[in-house]
């Protein structure tokens, strides 16, 4: 059995699904901004200007943490 992954303020996150109600596709990349007590996180989703196209409250079965440094396996 693993472990759940820990999803923390500023990680990037890629959606595991399709959002079409809000225009976004899995695989779509965001930045968690915000932490809520019910386990569900803001996210972020900006272009390369940075200009943000999509902020919603996401639970942490929607997402998958993106890393950009080796990480240990479990």
């Amino acid at each position: 059995m693993t472990s759940p992954i820990t999803i923390n303020v500023l990680d990037v996150v890629a959606l595991l699904v399709d959002l079409p109600e809000h225009g976004l596709v899995r695989g779509q990349v965001g930045t968690v901004v915000e932490r809520f007590d019910d386990g569900a996180y803001e996210v972020e989703f900006s272009d390369d200007d940075g200009r943000t196209y999509a902020e919603l409250a996401l639970g942490a079965d929607v997402l998958l943490v993106l890393h950009h440094r080796p990480v240990a396996a479990a």
